[in-house]
């Protein structure tokens, strides 16, 4: 590989890795709706939508993008899961 594609993935995983993490924060939120303290829905609702949108774009390329979908994959679980919550 050369050193631009060697850079380019270690780029993608680093996104993937501050991706997952801000997903992986909600957990917070979620906690707190389940404790009476609503949140916002909204918000992670669209995350939600969005995620969806972004694995299903990794999942059905010809070279599946793993880097997006794992990266987007906890925000389907995270943001559909606080913005229900918040409801």
């Amino acid at each position: 590989k050369s050193k631009k594609e060697k850079f380019l993935t270690i780029l993608g995983w680093i996104a993937t890795a501050t991706a997952m993490a801000m997903y992986i924060s909600y957990i917070p939120q979620i906690s707190s709706n389940l404790s009476g303290h609503k949140g916002d829905w909204l918000q992670p609702l669209v995350a939600g939508i969005n995620c969806t949108l972004w694995v299903g774009y990794g999942a059905i390329r010809k070279k599946k993008d793993w880097p997006i979908i794992i990266a987007n994959f906890p925000g389907i679980l995270f943001g559909f899961g606080a913005s229900i919550t918040a409801l």
